[in-house]
């Protein structure tokens, strides 16, 4: 009697799918590449990956709150272009009145941070007070901002002082103990944002609305500001993520931040959280990130598959990923 009552609640105990399966595909990625290449797991390689996750991933981070709310956002890598290009114009504007220093830095920092945060205001508030489709107004923006950073560099590239640039370069190259500076950053917005969906009004509130909107209402939730508040941090992180992705290149052009957006939304979907909202994981869209990393890393250090099938790949596990979340949900 004891083994039949005590079966079905093991069984229930189990994890679904959608939350191991990106942790064993994580893990099976690993040990492919440890197998393929004696380099895969070199500090070296390991850190660069991981450096370079960072803007993907801290974008990624405010777009499983949007998403989670039931909402979309197209526009973070046009708007990662030109929040990079207009830093770039104001930091070599003041170059002769500030001089190089940390209050130049500071002034483009503060510059990208203003900028991200009136981006994601504007996004959010023509989609919450006009009732405009996400999808219609990040699609216009995403078109906005990339011809505003083609015209601010005449159809070329934006190009910081070269003496700024090096002064500048430790904010990207730098860090503590042999970690660079985006890896804690991204550790820092991931941790912040776990708290923030599991802990805080504002994620229950995020997940309620987007399983929900009508319930949500009912339930005092004030929906548009919620809704308001999820554009306005996503566009706060493409602030922080292009601050730690000008000082890399020192440079911005109409194809800075391409994809971006695509590869936001696939980290997120990618570690379970739902694509019509009601439900976020950010540790999940961490996962997310390092797969998609991962399969770009491997490509490019092995010679199996071309690196120029890594967009194929990364799309069958985009799809991949979307089936298991239908299957799990029907088998709920």
């Amino acid at each position: 009697m004891s083994d039949t009552t005590t079966l079905p609640r093991a069984h229930r105990a189990l994890p679904s799918m959608t939350v191991i399966g990106p942790v064993l595909a994580l893990v099976l990625l690993v040990l492919i590449g440890a197998a393929l290449n004696p380099n895969f797991l070199a500090w070296a390689n390991v850190s660069n990956v991981l450096a370079r996750s960072a803007f993907i991933g801290i974008i990624a981070v405010g777009m499983t709150f949007v998403i989670t709310a039931g909402g979309l956002d197209l526009s973070v890598g046009s708007m990662a272009a030109f929040i990079a290009g207009l830093m770039i114009l104001v930091m070599n504007a003041a170059l002769p009145t500030l001089g190089v220093g940390v209050p130049l830095v500071l002034l483009g920092m503060a510059t990208a941070l203003v900028a991200g945060l009136a981006a994601g205001f504007l996004n959010g508030i023509l989609i919450t007070r006009l009732g405009i489709e996400a999808f219609i107004v990040t699609l216009g923006s995403m078109g906005i901002y990339r011809s505003l950073v083609t015209w601010l560099a005449d159809g070329g590239t934006l190009s910081l002082d070269f003496t700024l640039r090096s002064f500048y370069q430790p904010v990207y190259y730098g860090g503590v103990l042999g970690v660079s500076w985006p890896i804690i950053v991204f550790a820092v917005t991931v941790v912040l944002g776990e708290i923030a969906m599991r802990r805080m009004v504002f994620g229950r509130h995020c997940a309620a609305i987007g399983s929900n909107d009508q319930v949500a209402r009912y339930s005092s939730v004030n929906i548009a500001r919620v809704r308001l508040m999820t554009y306005v941090l996503l566009g706060l992180l493409v602030g922080v993520a292009t601050i730690m992705y000008v000082p890399r290149l020192g440079s911005a052009s109409a194809s800075t931040g391409l994809l971006w957006e695509l590869e936001a939304i696939a980290a997120v979907i990618i570690g379970g959280t739902v694509l019509r909202g009601g439900f976020g994981r950010v540790w999940g869209t961490v996962i997310g990130v390092l797969i998609l990393s991962l399969i770009g890393n491997i490509l490019n250090l092995t010679d199996l598959v071309s690196p120029y099938l890594n967009g194929a790949i990364q799309g069958a596990i985009i799809i991949l990923a979307v089936i298991l979340q239908r299957e799990g949900k029907a088998g709920a």
